[in-house]
């Protein structure tokens, strides 16, 4: 069952692939280099992203009962 529309899948495949590719890019590398860690759980947010845009599934959404699909509207 779908939850997410057209135009929220579209800006979380773009965030998501920002987010896993920005920390190891030369520009961006000093920038969260000083995050240490914290990096890693950019890229995991990035990961969750991509994946709930493929997927065209948010579990948060179904918690709380959102819908930005119009598929599958009963």
């Amino acid at each position: 069952m779908a939850n997410v529309g057209s135009l929220d899948r579209t800006l979380r495949f773009i965030l998501g692939a920002v987010l896993l590719i920005a920390p190891f890019l030369p520009p961006f590398a000093a920038l969260f280099a000083a995050w240490g860690l914290w990096k890693f759980a950019v890229v995991a947010v990035g990961v969750v992203m991509l994946g709930t845009a493929l997927t065209r599934f948010c579990p948060a959404y179904a918690l709380f009962g959102i819908r930005t699909c119009r598929v599958g509207k009963s």
